[in-house]
């Protein structure tokens, strides 16, 4: 900061010695909008005024940096060294990221300046500076752009000696942009300065989320999308291959932390867990990222490590990981990308990792420029000679490097080549359409672009250029555009690092734009599948996660009950009772109710002994009517008969409707009837042993004739006794309605039974009259066993009582056991526990019946018909006989006298007419033979 007065004469109070109010001069020119972190603008620029000046006298005159004269100057910040080890700031030179970019950007504006549709007559020119991969560094190194914002003054304030003005022969040319930087933390430190001055910056390499936010860095954009796009490729990756538990590295600063952090957000919306976290900082040495790798080995399971990190810190870990002798299945971002300078060294560790690298398309004509250099065709890359010294490994004081050349060998371009041009070019496009918005009628710069105004530059031009990008290739269509954040389009190729063809390299296998495009064909896993990275293995459709202590992605696996769905991945609610999970276990459905149904085996055996039973009760109560009047059937006592017979058909006609669908007219006739057929044939046959004992008894003793012992007396009793059992069933009814109801077991819920909701035990009270008239018809049938031999009809009465006794005390207890009252009390026992496996055998295997239930019925079935069969087989078949085969003896002459049992109990004074009247009445009723 020197001043020139006439004759030559320096004025150097300038410097040492300001007006009182230069500090105030640059507050009241600039109009930087205040920033949250910020001191007052007037503190801050005075600082910045000093420490430019210090820096200008002292130290900074024999730093680095490339100069070029423009109308328009564009600044430049690069990583052309690495950072330095310790106290050093800059460590040695980066090929890639630094000399490539640096030079991608002087290509770019050669290009520009040569072309006459950008700023014609507008010459770009530049100032470059090296930020060796450091903030701090780099924000030193950022303070030359602002200093012709602090130095531009009014020379009439710095007057000579001789009263002249002085000529500021040091002010540097304003800077209209800067291009960079390269890493977010540098990026961000560089915005906060350059926001105080309206100065817009477009970098081609920070894609830190925290970048996106206008309200802190209004002045900054970028060619490249932010890092929450790449953690969300990243996330999509390991859920296409089921990598759900995985460790992570970030390296410290906002590129690997505010990566990371979006990288778990998108991890968790997709059920991935992290197993550990883990940092590498800018100070780390050996033995540090040594203890990095031996905390990813405490998660053995955690096969995955996902790494945010700078390329420096990707390459230590990965010479970490070779030192340890163990390999990871590396899935990495940007920051490692295609790099050959990451994995060197650590190529067998590194085998199988998947890097994301923003998509970008070779520049053919940079890499022909690039070759084409040469230290001695390039003086104006002051750093190009130590570049080649280091590349060739060479010296220019000892040995001639000129006999080197970049055109052999391989050349290996950087991977973010392509958005550096585009930021240069964004930078220009932006000036051309500010250059003909307000200067439309000039080549040159007007007064309206004496300077640049920086915030309409970046909020009217910079924000809204769109143009296609400059050198693509002929088949592919990229445009560059900035969204309303600043940021860049999200497009990511994918790359898998492997070993082919006898080398190790990059082979790309997928793409990301909003959607994840992966081509595992072109992934040849070290091992013969994809590796798990699982910390434990997932459960099954039918299992819940019962997760561990202290370890949020480890878990057990526990089985619901056949009967539970997933209400989610933690917990199995029960259906309830009649429902069952569907197929996704998602919810229930409701069972169908089973029953017996027509088709099946247990029906049939039944409704065929009823149909074969129901035909011959018709054909005897068809011999019966057809021969009424004969002796056989009179002597039979017809009317009793016929109340038996009518009986036997009630008994056959329970079958149908036991195996009828359980409705509530169904069950109504279930109740009804099967108490009922029983009460009339065993009223029937009661009345009639009844009668016999009566009549037999009065002979013994010598009595005169029995009471109520005609047909009339007999009906009415047989009704009386009908009635008592019509009366229970009524009383039945009306305490327990009759309906339907579903039963099921607790140990086969799948199995829901449609039937009619009485309890069996309440059947069996309903059948207790019925078996008080079956014992009382035994013993009358017992008492009359010794009758005449002409009375044989006792005799008949007394086997068919016999036989329905034996029927009864088989279909009791089957009916008991099978009863689901029963299976309620005594679902242990041996009998109730086989009937599930009887039932599937005579079943065929059917699994929807339940066999019990089946078992039940068709005993019910059988035993009621059996016992309609033993009467009509014991009673009617031996009067069947003699009507259709013995007519003969259908004669009255057959018929025996009574007349003298009837004298013989009646006493003296009785006339003979009345023993004939009873002798008559007790022969009308009374069998001989039969």
């Amino acid at each position: 900061c020197r001043g020139l007065c006439r004759g030559g004469t320096t004025d150097t109070t300038l410097c040492h010695a300001p007006p009182p109010n230069a500090w105030a001069l640059p507050a009241l020119t600039l109009t930087a909008p205040a920033h949250p972190m910020a001191v007052p603008l007037a503190a801050w620029l005075g600082l910045m005024h000093l420490a430019t000046c210090l820096a200008a006298g002292h130290g900074m005159a024999g730093k680095k940096e490339i100069s070029m004269d423009g109308d328009l100057v564009i600044g430049g910040l690069f990583p052309v060294h690495e950072k330095g080890v310790g106290s050093e700031d800059c460590g040695k030179i980066n090929e890639h990221r630094g000399i490539q970019r640096l030079e991608a950007m002087l290509f770019a504006l050669d290009e520009i300046n040569k072309d006459g549709s950008i700023l014609p007559g507008v010459k770009l020119g530049a100032h470059i500076l090296d930020t060796c991969s450091k903030d701090t560094y780099a924000l030193e190194q950022s303070l030359d752009f602002v200093r012709a914002s602090l130095t531009r003054v009014d020379g009439s304030e710095h007057i000579c000696p001789d009263g002249s003005y002085a000529v500021h022969d040091d002010v540097p040319t304003a800077i209209t942009g800067v291009i960079g930087g390269s890493y977010s933390d540098v990026s961000i430190q560089v915005a906060n300065l350059l926001r105080l001055f309206q100065i817009p910056q477009i970098s081609y390499a920070s894609t830190s989320a925290k970048l996106s936010d206008k309200s802190r860095y209004d002045y900054f954009a970028r060619t490249v999308p932010p890092d929450f796009y790449q953690a969300k490729a990243m996330a999509e990756i390991l859920r296409f291959f089921n990598w759900t538990y995985v460790s992570t590295v970030a390296s410290e600063g906002d590129y690997g932390e505010t990566g990371i952090e979006a990288f778990e957000q998108e991890a968790r919306m997709r059920n991935i867990c992290i197993a550990t976290s883990e940092k590498v900082g800018r100070s780390m040495n050996k033995k540090t990222y040594d203890g990095v790798v031996r905390a990813l080995l405490q998660k053995p399971n955690a096969r995955v490590v996902v790494l945010f990190t700078r390329s420096e810190d990707a390459r230590e870990l990965l010479a970490a990981a070779q030192r340890a002798n163990v390999s990871f299945m590396w899935v990495a971002s940007d920051g490692w990308g295609a790099l050959e300078s990451v994995v060197a060294g650590s190529e067998a560790v590194a085998e199988g990792a998947i890097t994301i690298e923003l998509a970008a398309y070779p520049i053919k004509e940079f890499a022909s420029y690039f070759r084409n250099l040469h230290p001695y065709n390039n003086s104006r890359n002051p750093w190009f000679r130590e570049f080649w010294e280091q590349k060739f490994r060479c010296s220019f004081h000892t040995q001639d490097c000129s006999r080197y050349s970049l055109k052999t060998g391989k050349f290996e371009p950087e991977s973010k080549i392509t958005f550096v041009v585009n930021a240069v070019y964004a930078m220009a496009h932006s000036l051309h359409n500010m250059h003909r918005t307000l200067c439309p009628n000039s080549t040159k710069l007007c007064e309206a672009m004496k300077p640049v105004n920086g915030k309409r530059f970046y909020k009217d031009f910079i924000l809204n250029v769109n143009f296609d990008a400059p050198f693509r290739p002929a088949d592919t269509e990229s445009v560059v555009r900035f969204d309303r954040y600043g940021d860049g389009i999200g497009r990511y190729n994918i790359f898998n690092y492997h070993y082919m063809d006898g080398r190790y390299r990059y082979q790309k296998v997928g793409y990301w734009a909003e959607g994840l495009i992966l081509d595992t064909s072109l992934i040849p896993w070290a091992e013969t599948s994809i590796p798990v990275s699982q910390c434990s293995d997932p459960c099954k459709k039918n299992e819940i996660k019962s997760m561990q202590p202290g370890d949020i992605c480890c878990w057990i696996c526990i089985p619901c009950q056949p009967y539970e769905y997933l209400l989610d991945e933690f917990t199995c609610m029960d259906c309830g009772l009649g429902y069952w999970p569907n197929e996704t276990l998602n919810g229930c459905y409701e069972l169908p109710q089973e029953y017996i149904r027509w088709k099946d085996v247990w029906a049939i055996g039944p409704v065929t002994i009823s149909c074969l039973g129901f035909i011959s009760t018709l054909f005897v109560i068809g011999v019966f009517v057809k021969n009424n009047d004969t002796p056989i059937v009179k002597a039979s006592g017809r009317e009793l008969c016929y109340i038996l017979l009518t009986g036997v058909l009630m008994c056959y006609s329970m079958t149908f409707i036991f195996i009828a669908k359980p409705s509530t007219g169904v069950c109504t006739l279930r109740r009804l009837g099967l108490g009922t057929s029983f009460a009339v044939c065993y009223s029937a046959l009661l009345t009639k042993t009844n009668r016999i004992a009566r009549i037999f008894s009065g002979v013994k003793e010598g009595v005169q004739r029995p009471r109520f012992i005609s047909p009339t007396s007999q009906v009415v009793i047989c009704m009386a006794l009908i009635s008592c059992q019509l009366i229970i069933v009524i009383i039945w009814l009306l305490v327990e309605t009759p309906g339907t109801g579903k039963e099921t077991e607790p140990d086969k819920r799948y199995i829901v039974t449609l039937k009619c909701n009485n309890r069996d035990s309440n059947m069996l009270i309903s059948l207790t009259y019925n078996v008080l008239l079956i014992v009382l018809c035994t013993v009358y049938a017992f008492k009359t066993r010794k009758c005449p031999e002409n009375f044989n009809e006792a005799k008949f009465i007394g086997f068919t009582m016999y036989t329905t006794c034996i029927i009864w005390l088989a279909f009791l207890p089957i009916f008991y056991v099978t009863s689901s009252d029963y299976r309620g009390l005594a679902s242990a026992t041996a009998w109730a526990s086989s009937c599930p496996a009887w039932g599937r055998g005579l079943m065929g295997g059917a699994p929807d019946a339940h066999p019990c239930l089946q078992v039940q019925t068709t005993t019910m079935c059988i035993s009621v018909s059996l016992s309609g069969t033993v009467v009509l087989g014991c009673l009617f078949t031996p009067k069947l006989h003699i009507i259709l085969f013995q007519p003969q003896k259908n004669v009255a002459s057959h018929r025996v006298g009574t007349a003298r049992f009837s004298v013989a109990a009646a006493s003296s004074s009785q006339s003979h007419g009345e023993h004939a009247r009873a002798g008559e009445g007790l022969g009308d009723s009374t069998p001989f033979l039969v």
